[in-house]
């Protein structure tokens, strides 16, 4: 039974899914309360990590926060957590379900290399990259939502985060250069479409640009398609919202296509009227599964 204080903490972890992810709460949400809870809990932890890399605060100061977030999680791995609604929500995600505390290690590596930032050279250096951003973020999550899975749905789990990773680096080409001036584009692939750094850094929306950017984009949907074919392994009471968190993913990048590929003056996102019809896609999807 869940105590008034698991309820609090809980509300305070999904007021930041609520405040900072609608897409994820939206689909989510639609959980089991108890399933629902655990995903809050892990998106609070999430955020805070995301929170002390992408802050404006100085560098040296974010690199503090973060170390006193890995230390806290140090404490928590030994059973001697920090009293905070945060750790006492996870604690009890810990009891009820089989999770690795090795993805949250990793998600605190992936937010040290945006501290650390450099240009990835190659596809299989951004995979990497989004591994421990996001690939992470699927192995957190999968003990929730595939508990009676019989198969191993690692890989599953890592290839769907990558591919969100993905469509949020091509969702947010000009916002990532020009307010935290990173580029998340390989430059293999830059140099490949004949793509300029230049070119982005005057947010040129060129015949190159838009083959670049479909190049990653297609390479996003076949991991999504991937995902597809394990769907069914999953718990069956977590398939639509897995359904419903990559139909939203897929449709940020048919917004950027209809946007006509302006990643530098418009924030592309999913309509509501979208959603809608996601929704009802995911519906009339779930019933055949």
């Amino acid at each position: 039974m869940v105590s008034e204080q698991m309820r609090a903490d809980f509300a305070y972890c999904e007021s930041i899914i609520k405040k900072h992810s609608k897409s994820f709460y939206y689909a989510f949400s639609q959980l089991p309360p108890e399933k629902a809870n655990a995903v809050y809990a892990i998106y609070a932890f999430c955020r805070t990590a995301d929170d002390c890399a992408d802050s404006d605060r100085p560098h040296s100061e974010k690199l503090e926060s973060l170390q006193q977030l890995k230390q806290e999680l140090d404490l928590f791995r030994d059973r001697a957590e920090v009293d905070h609604p945060l750790w006492r929500a996870l604690r009890l995600v810990f009891t009820n379900y089989e999770m690795d505390i090795q993805a949250f290690y990793d998600q605190l590596t992936g937010q040290w290399m945006d501290l650390n930032f450099s240009i990835p050279r190659t596809m299989e250096e951004l995979e990497r990259y989004s591994y421990y951003v996001a690939g992470s973020v699927g192995l957190m999550l999968l003990p929730v939502l595939a508990s009676k899975a019989s198969a191993d749905l690692r890989l599953s789990a890592i290839e769907l985060g990558i591919a969100m990773q993905i469509t949020n680096i091509l969702r947010d080409v000009g916002e990532d250069f020009q307010k935290k001036q990173r580029i998340y584009l390989p430059e293999e692939e830059m140099e490949r479409f004949r793509y300029t750094q230049s070119d982005l850094r005057h947010g040129l929306i060129t015949e190159s640009f838009v083959n670049l950017w479909e190049s990653l984009a297609k390479h996003a949907d076949s991991l999504y398609d991937d995902f597809y074919k394990s769907i069914n392994l999953f718990d069956a009471d977590s398939r639509v919202p897995l359904f419903l968190s990559v139909g939203v993913y897929r449709g940020i990048l048919d917004a950027v296509r209809g946007n006509d590929y302006d990643c530098f003056s418009k924030r592309n996102y999913v309509s509501k009227e979208k959603m809608t019809m996601i929704s009802a896609a995911v519906g009339n999807r779930s019933q055949i599964v």
